[in-house]
């Protein structure tokens, strides 16, 4: 992770911006881990967006091929502020998540997580990357970021080609 600092008015902001190919080395790491601490897992969980690549990733490492989505919004757009968890697709195949490896990219503030973790108790929780405050909430992850930094994902560098719906849309 390579890390740049910006002011944005009085605001000090950090940014860590992760490489296709030093995400792919850590869910491999992660991957690695995981192989050594438990049995196969049945099926993977991915939190959308942000757990889709590792976990595919992990499920080719691991060789599991039953990759399930859970999709919650927690954030008011990709920059703004953490609000009230909603869940917008359950992950149905994992039941009560035995036997299951739930998967995101980054744990945060523990929102997202704390409230997949109660839907699925008895998963195995990881993340790539976690910051403090996240930390109580997932099983296993590659590495600490602090709390004040911003990771920006690969797929976050790239522009959109769809520009982002107007509040309110129904998709």
């Amino acid at each position: 992770m390579t890390g740049v600092a910006q002011t944005q008015g009085s605001q000090n902001i950090k940014y860590a911006t992760v490489t296709w190919d030093q995400l792919h080395r850590d869910a491999r790491l992660l991957a690695a881990e995981l192989m050594r601490q438990y049995r196969p897992f049945r099926g993977i969980v991915a939190i959308t967006r942000g757990g889709l690549i590792p976990a595919a990733i992990l499920g080719r490492e691991l060789g599991c091929r039953l990759i399930e989505t859970v999709s919650v919004v927690s954030y008011e757009g990709e920059e703004g502020t953490q609000q009230e968890p909603k869940l917008l697709k359950e992950a149905d195949a994992a039941g009560d998540g035995e036997g299951f490896l739930i998967v995101d990219d980054l744990v945060d503030s523990g929102v997202t997580a704390r409230y997949v973790r109660e839907m699925l108790p008895k998963a195995v929780f990881a993340c790539l990357y976690a910051k403090p405050d996240g930390r109580p909430y997932t099983d296993h992850f590659v590495t600490e970021v602090a709390q004040d930094t911003w990771v920006l994902f690969p797929w976050d560098m790239a522009p959109q080609f769809v520009p982002p719906l107007s509040r309110g849309a129904v998709v």
